[in-house]
């Protein structure tokens, strides 16, 4: 049998973690990986246009699994690509190995061509990030970084030379057991006992949930119903908490709607559930709060904190439901709930309004109409900027759809390549991208990714021809909208041109047909929706505080938008709420 090289081992470490894919664009220090790829029948090289689409994609697919996935670039240029997306998947918590090829050993610190020190530039977005500067380390230091990303959910990062890449692999390496899964965290009885006592002594208890909640909405629900608490979302919570959920009082933050807001100020306890919601302006300071979550350092950075619990919130509900006293009195939660439905048939007519005639289209009325169309297991990957109003007010959660964001991050042109990504664990589950016009030419290459693997993703594109939350911002600080315009092409033509399904739509009445059109195709598909400009109406009276950190007053008056379905969801749960 022939010899290992230090690349083939490399490769082999990811397999044995359950990479099946390696993201990213071949040059030459990072051949030698690229080879063993080749060679390897359990994982295959996505190649794509450009880098920061690679860890977008690596990104979307972790978050999708729940597993490791992986991402490349070469030397200098070609890994400095990768930092936006692994910025995005680091703080969206998604596991992800990505391998920074590295010029000629004998040449770093030398000021050789292409020379960047990859393992200094991305420590703040990896929880580790080390040379391989000889052989011998490995396959220990990749287990290691494995282990990082598995264990503490982010990026691991390692950077490897080109030569070292092709050197012969010591011939009695230590390889131990990967660690590919991670633990439960149950707090401890002090904490536990702690916030027994102050769910026992408190009158009204609200919930306010995050991405912390997945895989614990039966446990929140029980937990609701016991102490008879309403419960409002992060944007990141959307997905995990809302569906199914009798005691919904909707969103807090700039895009939020509903009662979430006074929910959270008028209780005497409230309980943070897996959430490092970042706006602390929409967060009380006169209310005693819990908060519960798996990352000790998140632990009281968002508010003033009353009791820590370091736990996982499914294990710590557990804790709780059978040993909090059940409450019987609902007067808080009924009178939330009513608030919560009041406010959003406040806004319905926005959104009924004579949108289906309106020209140029609402986009209110192209994301209500999708939410209808797509699949009930539909994957959305969502850009930054307006396209995240529509999908935090009018996707439907259901406990099968996925929507995922550069939420934590805030980057631009995130939803096409993590649709990529999503697309690639699953041909055959619907993906639809949320497209701004904005976001989707910043990396408009990777289209051509869709079409050379014939990837089935939907995009709808939401074209304003401006950079609408930009220019948002702007008019809330009292400046006149400046640089935010675009001069775009006709995006279908531009689709069909690359050989992908591609439509115009210009009229509401066309807006279903094509839709459908898209989504029967069975190649990738683009709908170029042209619409609305000004689909968001200004207060009168705007304070300069309001920009900062998306003050409560800009979030209630800026965004006079509907609400799609989940006025139907509020009626639904004011049924259960007793008549005087």
């Amino acid at each position: 049998m022939a010899k290992q090289n230090v690349a083939e081992q490399f490769v082999d470490i990811l397999v044995r973690a359950g990479v099946q894919r390696l993201y990213g664009v071949v040059g030459d220090s990072l051949n030698p990986v690229v080879d063993a790829i080749r060679r390897n029948s359990a994982i295959d090289w996505i190649q794509v246009r450009h880098e920061e689409t690679a860890a977008f994609a690596a990104g979307a697919e972790a978050q999708i699994t729940g597993k490791l996935t992986a991402c490349a670039g070469s030397c200098g240029p070609g890994n400095l690509h990768l930092i936006n997306g692994l910025y995005d998947a680091h703080r969206s918590m998604a596991p992800v190995l990505a391998l920074a090829s590295q010029i000629p050993s004998s040449e770093i610190g030398l000021g050789y061509f292409q020379e960047t020190h990859p393992d200094q530039l991305f420590r703040e977005c990896s929880h580790y990030s080390e040379l391989i500067s000889n052989p011998k380390q490995m396959p220990r230091l990749l287990q290691t970084a494995i282990q990082n990303a598995i264990g503490r959910s982010g990026v691991s990062v390692v950077s490897l030379p080109g030569d070292i890449a092709s050197a012969a692999a010591p011939e009695k390496s230590i390889e131990h057991a990967l660690v590919t899964t991670r633990p439960t965290v149950r707090p401890g009885d002090t904490e536990i006992d702690k916030l027994i006592r102050m769910i026992d002594d408190a009158d009204r208890v609200t919930l306010f949930c995050g991405s912390g909640t997945a895989g614990a909405h039966a446990e929140v629900m029980e937990f609701a119903e016991r102490v008879k608490s309403p419960v409002g979302h992060a944007l990141r919570g959307k997905e995990w908490i809302q569906y199914d959920n009798p005691y919904d009082v909707g969103m807090s933050g700039l895009l939020g709607y509903g009662a979430a807001y006074e929910a959270t100020h008028e209780c005497d306890l409230l309980i943070l559930l897996g959430t490092d919601f970042p706006y602390n302006a929409f967060l009380p300071d006169d209310v005693t709060i819990a908060q519960v979550d798996v990352r000790p350092e998140n632990l009281g950075r968002r508010s003033k904190l009353d009791l820590a619990i370091w736990g996982d919130v499914r294990e710590t509900l557990r804790c709780l439901i059978p040993r909090v006293r059940a409450k019987t009195d609902r007067r808080f939660l009924d009178k939330m709930l009513k608030k919560h439905a009041d406010a959003l048939e406040g806004v319905i007519k926005a959104y009924t309004r004579k949108v289906d005639k309106h020209v140029p289209i609402h986009p209110e009325y192209v994301a209500s109409v999708l939410d209808d169309l797509a699949a009930d297991d539909a994957v959305f990957t969502v850009d930054t900027g307006m396209c995240n109003v529509w999908a935090a007010r009018y996707l439907s959660p259901n406990g099968r759809r996925r929507i995922i964001g550069s939420f934590s991050h805030g980057s631009m042109a995130n939803a096409l390549p993590q649709a990529i990504g999503a697309q690639f664990v699953d041909r055959d589950r619907q993906v639809v991208s949320l497209s701004g016009d904005g976001g989707f030419t910043m990396l408009m290459g990777d289209f051509l990714t869709l079409v050379q693997y014939d990837l089935p993703v939907k995009i709808v594109l939401f074209n304003n021809s401006s950079l609408g939350m930009v220019e948002l911002e702007m008019l809330v600080a009292g400046l006149p909208s400046y640089g935010t315009t675009n001069k775009n092409p006709d995006f279908a033509a531009v689709a069909r041109a690359a050989g992908a399904f591609g439509v115009r739509v210009e009229k509401p009445r066309q807006l279903a047909g094509a839709l459908k059109d898209a989504f029967k195709h069975r190649g990738p598909a683009l709908v170029d929706v042209v619409t609305d400009p000004n689909a968001l109406s200004i207060p009168p009276k705007i304070s300069a505080e309001m920009v900062t950190g998306f003050a409560l007053s800009a979030s209630k008056m800026v965004l006079d938008g509907g609400v799609g379905r989940m006025v139907q969801m509020a009626r639904s749960n004011l049924r259960n709420v007793p008549r005087p």
